[in-house]
């Protein structure tokens, strides 16, 4: 049998906003399986949705830009968030944000290719030596349209271009490249806010949508509720799954009246040609990388010895 530690309790909680007592007992029936602890949560109505834990160790910058038609995001780690005022680090972010621009979202390409007279790398390199703490290139992404722009926003921003969030939207068009500047920066800024997972349902993983209609399907199945009744609340319930997580069917931030797909062709009309968004990026710094849990753990275990 599974042990079930404050942690886990902690993590559970963090995702689901479910009750502690809730979330180990849901530990507990799935032998301490998050994935599967999150969806017995929902089955039972203690949970509104599945949230992936925001559980961040890294801090440093995400660098992000532009030039017409192509744009590029990278994230540079550090040890801490000091770093990231750095005005010697700021610099260094940018620089390899342009030389991304120039070869490339290969992280690798990127390290090799060389400014002034030594590559990335070495250029990291000589900054930890300098500023006396660990940092990384960890990733980086691209977009580019034959004819259009890509847009970028930065949230966050300590200086231009660099801040604790980069998104980029890239839209292909023929119509006029500064409508299409500001309609992009409109929407780089609503995928900022409401982190879309694809741009329509057939972007998203069909696993994910599976989980979703078995977790709709169990729940109403666990009512009483007759198949023929359950297949059209699975049905209704994808719909709404799809306006939350589908970029182009969710609610407009700049006017929720609209979906993004509806402001999108209403657009046209200023732009004078058809719009249509080829993709997006979306880099919030430390996504995905995890906190170790032992401190948590550690003062629970110290409080329990406390009246």
């Amino acid at each position: 049998m599974a042990t079930i530690t404050a942690a886990m309790v902690k993590e559970l909680r963090e995702s689901t906003g479910a009750g502690m007592m809730d979330c180990k007992a849901a530990l507990t029936e799935t032998s301490g399986d998050m994935t599967a602890a999150q969806d017995w949560l929902r089955k039972k109505g203690l949970s509104k949705a599945a949230k992936k834990a925001g559980r961040v160790a890294a801090e440093g910058l995400i660098g992000a830009v532009t030039s017409g038609p192509k744009g590029v995001v990278v994230e540079v780690n550090s040890e801490t968030d000091f770093v990231g005022r750095n005005e010697q680090f700021q610099g260094l972010v940018k620089m390899i944000a342009q030389v991304a621009l120039d070869v490339g979202a290969d992280v690798e390409k990127i390290k090799a290719a060389k400014v002034g007279g030594v590559t990335v790398e070495t250029a990291i390199s000589d900054a930890i030596a300098t500023i006396g703490e660990n940092m990384s290139l960890r990733r980086a992404a691209s977009l580019e349209v034959g004819k259009g722009v890509v847009s970028s926003y930065v949230h966050g921003a300590v200086i231009d271009g660099a801040g604790k969030m980069g998104v980029l939207v890239a839209l292909e068009s023929t119509g006029k490249t500064d409508e299409l500047a500001t309609l992009g920066r409109q929407l780089a800024m609503h995928v900022a806010a409401t982190n879309p997972q694809a741009l329509d349902p057939s972007g998203l993983d069909p696993e994910i949508v599976k989980r979703e209609k078995d977790v709709l399907a169990d729940k109403y199945r666990q009512q009483g509720k007759p198949d023929n009744v359950i297949e059209k609340i699975v049905e209704s319930g994808l719909k709404t799954y799809y306006k939350e997580v589908c970029l182009l069917e969710q609610a407009f931030i700049h006017d929720t009246g609209k979906s993004v797909s509806q402001a999108v062709k209403e657009s046209e009309g200023k732009v004078g040609a058809p719009v249509k968004i080829a993709g997006f990026v979306r880099y919030a710094l430390g996504e995905g990388i995890e906190k170790q849990e032992s401190d948590f753990a550690a003062e629970v275990a110290a409080a329990s010895g406390k009246k």
